[in-house]
């Protein structure tokens, strides 16, 4: 067990930053996340051309190198190196928090592994926001983010979140969010949403209501632009199957074991409970490994 203390006063090194930026007004910039990016060593960004603008405006001039999904597999062991060697590196997302959708996630689990300390600098963050302001319950929530592009896939995904009773959050481009509508509607029926457009920024729109009337709206519109955000009224479903399912009656530790016992592994396992019982997987995983047997 490793115990991460990050409270952290002036410059510190060999330590790993996840920087938030706004994510459309540069109001939104903390104070916090300009004091750091100008005390760290290195920046590490998703897209350097529109970061390198984000910090020409804040005046800015720590050095700064290119972190991406499709160089990750050289750029994370590099990154790796530089903090173990003791230089504090900030690591920024095209826009919003580090991490969330974006490659980020591979690189703080390698410098937790190697147990360097990772320390958040709050900010703007695109799927709270529209939440927020949605209408829909903010009590429970499930982040899903992009959906998977193969049809199949995103189609076994839709039909794994349709009984969620959180309200789901997604992300979208604008010339594929029609299509996402449509396949959603058909799975997880007309429910209530909540789409957001343009946030923080000049143009920000939200438009709300079912999935169909929103759809009828962006049917009429001459084009589509800005990245969505999508927020999606939670299942209010009752299946009479839930009520006898084959695990009825059987205690976590149990019915984790019997999916050990049909071939899964302890992961697996672990997951497929969770997703049958309707539980998060952090849940299931300490209910077992406290009582296994």
């Amino acid at each position: 067990m490793f115990v991460q203390k990050s409270f952290v006063s002036g410059k510190e090194e060999g330590q790993l930053y996840l920087v938030a930026t706004p994510i459309g007004n540069l109001d939104d910039m903390t104070v916090r996340a300009i004091h750091t990016l100008r005390e760290v060593d290195i920046i590490a960004a998703e897209d350097t051309r529109q970061t390198r603008k984000l910090l020409t405006h804040f005046q800015i001039e720590t050095r700064l190198i290119s972190y991406h999904e499709h160089n990750k597999t050289a750029s994370g062991p590099e990154i790796l190196r530089l903090l173990m060697e003791g230089k504090s590196v900030a690591l920024v997302s095209d826009a919003g928090l580090p991490a969330i959708s974006d490659p980020g996630e591979d690189l703080v689990r390698a410098a937790v592994e190697e147990g360097i300390t990772v320390i958040p600098i709050p900010g703007a963050n695109a799927g709270l926001s529209a939440l927020i302001v949605s209408g829909l319950p903010t009590d429970r929530f499930a982040f899903r983010g992009f959906l998977p592009r193969d049809k199949k896939e995103r189609r076994e995904e839709l039909e794994r979140l349709r009984l969620y009773p959180e309200t789901l959050i997604f992300y979208e481009s604008p010339h594929r969010i029609s299509k996402t509508l449509h396949e959603m509607m058909g799975i997880l029926g007309d429910r209530k949403i909540a789409l957001g457009r343009e946030l923080t920024k000049r143009y920000e729109e939200f438009i709300r209501g079912s999935m169909e009337e929103v759809l009828h709206f962006l049917e009429e519109q001459e084009e589509i632009r800005g990245e969505f955000t999508l927020i999606v009224e939670g299942s209010t479903e009752v299946e009479e199957t839930e009520m006898d399912s084959w695990w009825s009656g059987l205690d976590i530790v149990t019915h984790v074991n019997v999916h050990i016992e049909k071939g899964a592994n302890k992961k697996e396992a672990l997951k497929l409970t969770a997703e049958e019982r309707g539980l998060p997987k952090r849940e299931v995983y300490n209910e077992y490994h406290q009582n296994e047997k």
